[in-house]
């Protein structure tokens, strides 16, 4: 026997349930199919061998010896060589994959751009396009020092450049050139002006010539205290100084579904992650996304990116509108204490609602603010 002939060989152990045991030997036999190790387990059940060859003719002589059966065992060196095959496809399967993604990581897959307040990433983008530099490019062909200067010479507005490679992504760090700031006379005085729209409810001048009167409605920016003193024609300039108080008004709209049908998460979740290679997406991890109705939210990363998918539920809701209302009035009353100075304090509070379509209301509550309009011009 050659050694094709021994590979192809093997040895199968078949459990069999049969009535006359005997009958399903013998059918064997006449078929020229070996057996061997035959072992009785009980009256109508016994194991025994066959070869892998004479497999496919097992089913014809069950059926007409009326007998069930099953592999039990199987050995040989054929089925060595399908087990090592297997596991081969599973080595190589993961070779492939570390080298897809060996390769892949030789490329730059994303840019962040980081700037102050002047100049925007998407200028920077802009010249870095331009400079042929985009998702896509090989790490070789990248020199972030040269990238530095090339950048640093296009704006004026840039100081300096910092450029580096973390993983696939190019990081650029940009300072912006700062002016110096405009430095004042310490005499110099344009009077003290409003630093807010109000109605004036009373003026104390320290110095200066008072402009508004208590009952006077003014605008950001007039002129409530002028930096003159004396009488007319015998006028002489002064610091302006003095405090003015005046009622200001906050105004804040709110629009909240208090009948109807609301959306809302139910808390369930699927996540899902993938890479990108040559802009379609392979996925490592897919969702079932079996639900209704749901959001999506992408998050990426250097090379896994991934997205999580919210389960939306559609639930009726019937609120109770004054109850609605106190709670909106009272998160928008925190809302202006943040924004006004602790000495300024809330006098009145006027609330409206307004229905409109589809359960919706929306609740307006102007708050009267008492505090200290008063603002000396050279700050302003």
């Amino acid at each position: 026997m050659n050694f094709i002939e021994r590979v192809k060989r093997g040895t199968i152990t078949i459990e069999v349930r049969a009535f006359i045991p005997e009958k399903f030997i013998n059918l064997l036999w006449s078929q020229g199919i070996y057996a061997s190790n035959i072992k009785k387990i009980d009256l109508t059940t016994f194991l025994v061998d066959i070869d892998l060859n004479d497999l496919k003719n097992i089913d014809k002589i069950a059926k007409r010896a009326g007998a069930k059966y099953k592999v039990v065992g199987k050995k040989g060196l054929a089925f060595y060589i399908i087990r090592a095959k297997r596991q081969l496809s599973l080595v190589i399967g993961a070779l492939l994959f570390i080298g897809v993604m060996f390769y892949l990581s030789t490329y730059i897959w994303g840019i962040e751009i980081n700037t102050k307040k002047v100049l925007s990433p998407f200028e920077v983008r802009r010249q870095l396009d331009k400079l042929g530099i985009k998702p896509g490019i090989k790490k070789t062909a990248l020199n972030v020092y040269s990238l530095e200067k090339q950048i640093e010479d296009s704006n004026g507005e840039i100081m300096w450049v910092r450029a580096r490679i973390e993983g696939s992504t190019l990081k650029i760090d940009i300072e912006e050139k700062t002016n110096p700031p405009i430095l004042r006379n310490e005499n110099q005085n344009g009077g003290v002006v409003a630093k807010e729209d109000g109605v004036i409810e009373r003026i104390y001048t320290i110095s200066g010539k008072p402009m508004v009167k208590s009952g006077d409605v003014v605008k950001k920016g007039d002129l409530l205290i002028a930096p003159t003193q004396g009488k007319e024609g015998f006028e002489y300039t002064v610091k302006a100084e003095g405090q003015v108080l005046a009622n200001t008004f906050y105004e804040k709209d709110v629009e909240v579904q208090v009948s109807g049908k609301i959306k809302e998460r139910s808390g369930n979740k699927q996540n899902a992650l993938y890479f990108e290679c040559l802009g379609k997406k392979i996925y490592i991890k897919k969702p079932i996304k079996n639900y209704v109705d749901y959001d999506k939210i992408e998050f990426t990363g250097n090379l896994i990116k991934g997205e999580t998918y919210y389960e939306i539920n559609e639930k009726e809701i019937a609120l109770d509108v004054e109850k609605v209302k106190k709670e909106t009035v009272d998160k928008a009353r925190e809302t202006v204490l943040k924004e006004i100075d602790k000495d300024a304090k809330i006098t009145q509070e006027m609330v409206n609602v307004e229905n409109e379509e589809e359960g919706k209301v929306i609740i307006k509550a102007i708050f009267v603010v008492k505090q200290d309009i008063a603002v000396t011009n050279s700050q302003t």
